[in-house]
């Protein structure tokens, strides 16, 4: 098949006109945070919220948009070809944000089909759909995992993907599909891998909501294997932030990552919330964890270099303290019964 050659509508993507931002997942907790900065940030842009509706989505944090002329929710799939185009064809969308993924590691082993499905063939729908609706963005959100583990080296944009489980698999093949859309057709494509986030309104099969949630009904902290895998943990408002500087100073075909300098073992990180929550002494924190069986693979840690986004003026500015105690004063319980409207 002949390359098809893409050209798209303005070179500054934020400009002062007004835009339409498509953001898929946007009931998800990155996408809902997303939204609610984007909207206080550019109030006279549209947002089109397009997003399925599974377990860890809730609109409870969007309700304040209901009814608005600037925002639009969709209840569907991205995988679904007949929704996604009629949507680019309907919406005159300028901006994408795919947030939209299965992210759950240990659900990916059980469900590895489903992973790719939704990870890889849902972006590559999207990028189908997006190719001739003379878009200005389309960013595609990533992890750090694609990476693989390291126990000295902090990955650059320039390493190579390593994944060592279904999920990350998923994202890396995603991403390839990706910058094929821009190396192939010139769409104008922009990824960008983070650090683990954390913040208000996350699903508590993610880690720092789970042992919130499991201290709050005087649980023990469920830690998978040993304990001495280390995590990067990035604050909501910072990615966020993050977001917009690639929205408005990165390149198209670029990849930047998204981290931090704050790392903390996992073991480590349950203690500090054992302190927090329940103010026992130090020889009862041990009495909070529990040691579980590991998944099939667990990476150490996953250290990356974030100097390429530096350079276009970004940097983390709330530190652990300030975000684990917003993290903790927050409701964290998740919505299950939210409903939406079909395209």
């Amino acid at each position: 098949t002949s390359a098809i050659t893409y050209s798209h509508k303005k070179s500054n993507p934020t400009n002062m006109d007004s835009k339409t931002v498509l953001v898929t997942g946007g009931a998800g907790f990155i996408g809902s945070h997303f939204i609610v900065s984007l909207a206080k940030r550019y109030p006279g842009w549209k947002v089109i919220n397009l997003d399925n509706l599974e377990y860890c989505s809730c609109l409870r944090h969007l309700k304040g948009f209901d009814g608005t002329n600037n925002y639009q929710f969709i209840k569907g799939n991205v995988c679904d070809p007949l929704l996604i185009n009629r949507l680019f064809a309907k919406g005159n969308i300028d901006i994408v944000f795919h947030f939209a993924a299965q992210t759950h590691v240990e659900n990916s082993y059980l469900f590895p089909s489903r992973f790719m499905e939704v990870n890889a063939e849902g972006t590559r729908v999207l990028l189908a759909a997006a190719l001739h609706a003379g878009i200005e963005r389309f960013i595609y959100v990533s992890t750090d995992e694609v990476y693989g583990a390291s126990i000295d080296e902090a990955f650059d944009e320039s390493c190579p993907r390593r994944p060592t489980n279904p999920y990350s698999i998923s994202k890396a093949n995603a991403e390839c599909i990706a910058l094929s859309f821009w190396e192939n057709h010139k769409l104008p494509v922009i990824i960008t891998r983070s650090n683990n986030i954390y913040g208000p309104w996350q699903h508590y099969e993610k880690v720092i909501p789970r042992f919130i949630s499991l201290l709050d009904e005087n649980k023990q902290c469920t830690i998978q294997g040993s304990g001495l895998q280390s995590r990067h943990f990035l604050f909501i408002e910072d990615v966020v932030q993050a977001f917009f500087t690639v929205m408005d100073c990165g390149s198209v075909g670029e990849i930047y990552n998204i981290g931090t300098d704050f790392e903390i073992p996992i073991t480590q990180l349950a203690k500090e919330l054992v302190s927090m929550m329940k103010n026992g002494t130090d020889a009862e924190l041990d009495d909070w964890l529990l040691f579980v069986n590991d998944r099939p693979n667990n990476d150490l840690r996953y250290p990356i270099n974030s100097d390429k986004l530096h350079r276009l003026g970004w940097k983390p500015r709330v530190s652990w303290k300030e975000g684990i105690w917003k993290t903790s004063e927050n409701d964290l319980n998740v919505c299950v019964h939210c409903v939406g409207t079909v395209l």
